[in-house]
């Protein structure tokens, strides 16, 4: 099977994955894995300490791989300032920028002088076509599926991804709810020109900051096994349905404030979940695809069967 698209041609990478920003997860080892297998690994710029260890993460990233890679800035409305991260990405030429959950304009304005591809993650036709207008050079498009921040739609990435491709001319990335060869090959389908991957690429042994509590949680899911936080704070996120989420569920219900959410929604209560497997003292990030997923593989071996289920349906279709 042919796997040039128009997104492969434009990354610079042979098949047309990309992996997920995934907060206090995406670092040098799991971005150099996912890049050497031939799709699109990346670094997670706001999971760092400072910009200078985001210097060090590029820097380490360019000694384990010759492959593109990218930098993914989520700049959220409680996020830490991040231009000071995004200058050490243009100094440092990074060949892709990902932008998530804010305003993406402020970073484009920031990046007048970078070559670097721009991606934007969306979640809705409007979003999409403001990316475009803004100069981005593809969109992720992720639907209520997926884990980690979504839109605020309800809208599932079945419906979400021909809409958005329908709308704009550059290239669609489909994201949320999938894990395998058959949602690569349902994403072309819809119109969209590759695929994003967030929480599969958790369960492998190249995202060495995850837990291994945190892991086998994901193998051992079902597709029931999230809920959707934050919604009273316009930022819904889906995350594993465990005691703590409840408890933010509680709050949202009575106060629903950030003020009263913080303490619970803070990155070193999503660091005590994946990092320090504290399963019942703060929250992890997954979406409905882990009710697919089954082992906890390398990379390598993730991809090569990404794409060999993705051939032999091609095949089967011709």
């Amino acid at each position: 099977m042919n796997w040039e698209t128009r997104l492969t041609k434009l990354l610079g990478i042979k098949y047309p994955i990309i992996q997920g920003g995934l907060a206090y997860l995406a670092y040098s080892d799991l971005g150099a894995a996912v890049s050497n297998a031939g799709g699109l690994g990346q670094l997670t710029a706001m999971s760092c300490d400072s910009p200078d260890m985001l210097r060090k993460e590029i820097h380490r990233i360019r000694e384990l791989t010759d492959m593109p890679f990218g930098v993914n800035y989520a700049i959220g409305q409680h996020g830490r300032p991040y231009l000071d991260f995004l200058h050490i990405a243009v100094e440092e030429e990074v060949p892709v920028i990902t932008i998530t959950g804010g305003n993406p304009a402020p970073v484009f304005d920031a990046l007048k002088a970078s070559k670097a591809k721009k991606l934007v993650l969306v979640s809705s036709k409007r979003q999409a076509q403001k990316a475009e207008s803004l100069g981005a050079d593809a969109v992720m498009v992720v639907g209520q599926e997926g884990g980690g921040h979504l839109g605020k739609e309800d809208i599932g990435t079945m419906v979400l991804t021909p809409s958005v491709a329908d709308s704009i001319s550059i290239p669609v990335v489909a994201s949320g709810g999938i894990g395998d060869g058959r949602g690569l090959m349902a994403a072309l389908a819809l119109g969209a020109e590759g695929i994003e991957m967030g929480t599969r690429f958790i369960a492998t042994e190249e995202c060495t900051h995850a837990h291994s509590i945190y892991k086998q949680m994901l193998v051992d899911m079902q597709e029931t096994d999230t809920l959707v936080i934050k919604k009273s704070l316009g930022a819904p996120a889906r995350a594993i349905n465990n005691s703590w989420a409840q408890k933010i569920l509680d709050i949202e219900k009575t106060e629903g404030t950030y003020e009263a959410l913080k303490s619970y929604i803070s990155g070193k209560t999503n660091q005590r979940f994946v990092w320090q497997g504290e399963t019942d003292n703060g929250f992890g990030w997954a979406g409905q695809i882990a009710g697919r997923i089954n082992d906890i593989p390398s990379v390598a071996d993730l991809i090569n069967r990404i794409v060999a289920e993705a051939e032999t349906i091609s095949n089967k279709w011709n």
